[in-house]
């Protein structure tokens, strides 16, 4: 990808109660080549950003493992040590075996090239272990789950919504998106449906169809099953995410916020649940 626009992040979510942390390390290069690297940190009720020195930052693909400045991601766990505002937050956090899926979310699609965007999800589920202190306070994180996905490419979508939320029985993912595609493009969609140990793969390349989607939420089909996530209670706060390389676009994403979810297989509800700490992401104008 010598001299095009690209960026690469990930995403890991850590929460326990009512508490959550989330972390966005990222390298991105943009039109006229400018090279730089990030790290963005969500919490229920704040977000940053900050630019990172490329000197600092380095990926190790196999084993995975990102340094971001003095932070350290893998599946293992990562250890914090950042600024977030003004104030220091330091920490590490030990991860439990991660719930891998069952191949590549994307699908073939993963084999398209020129795609805008590509979708990884690392860890459907997964323990967490630890606590990060902001200031001098500690924020416990002992017996909470986590949750670890990817993103490349050069841009994200120009219209998408996501969402993600832990289960007491596992964890569910939702993505719908614009997909600029041979010149034309259509409406795509991944997730899953990851509950006591089996994975529901919901994909736009196994049949799915999406019945509707906007700033509100998504219901899609696929065969007997149906899937609806609906915004309850936003609690949005500002990131920034990718245009063309260059992290100029400004999204809006509620990292805890209240979102319903119900699964339906032949129309016999499977599950039926709000979740008060639920991710929801929309950039989907009203139509």
């Amino acid at each position: 990808m010598a001299g095009q626009p690209f960026f690469e992040g990930w995403y890991f979510k850590h929460q326990q109660g009512d508490r959550t942390a989330a972390f966005i390390p990222a390298h991105h290069r943009d039109g006229d080549g400018v090279y730089t690297a990030s790290l963005q940190i969500i919490t229920e009720s704040r977000a940053e950003y900050m630019e990172i020195p490329l000197r600092e930052f380095h990926i190790r693909r196999r084993p995975f493992r990102v340094r971001c400045g003095a932070s350290v991601f893998s599946p293992a766990g990562c250890r914090i040590d950042c600024l977030f505002g003004r104030e220091r937050l330091t920490g590490t956090l030990r991860y439990g075996p991660w719930a891998v899926p069952r191949g590549d979310i994307m699908g073939p699609f993963r084999f398209v090239p020129g795609m805008q965007c590509r979708h990884s999800v690392l860890s459907m589920a997964h323990s967490v272990e630890g606590t990060l202190t902001l200031a001098g306070q500690a924020l416990d994180f002992r017996k909470g789950t986590g949750y670890a996905e990817g993103d490349r490419g050069t841009s994200f979508p120009s219209r998408y919504l996501w969402t993600h939320a832990a289960l007491p029985e596992g964890s569910v993912m939702l993505s719908v998106a614009d997909v600029p595609f041979c010149g034309t493009g259509f409406t795509g969609c991944v997730g899953f449906v990851w509950m006591n140990g089996r994975e529901l793969r919901l994909a736009t390349y196994r049949g799915l169809r999406v019945l509707r989607a906007g700033p509100a939420g998504a219901a899609v089909r696929q065969g007997g099953w149906e899937l609806t996530a609906e915004l309850l209670a936003a609690r949005p706060l500002e990131l920034r995410a990718p245009r063309r390389g260059e992290m100029g676009r400004t999204i809006r994403e509620s990292a805890a916020c209240r979102v319903r979810y119900r699964l339906l297989r032949r129309g016999e509800c499977v599950l039926d649940r709000v979740c008060e700490q639920a991710g929801f992401e929309a950039d989907w104008p009203e139509t």
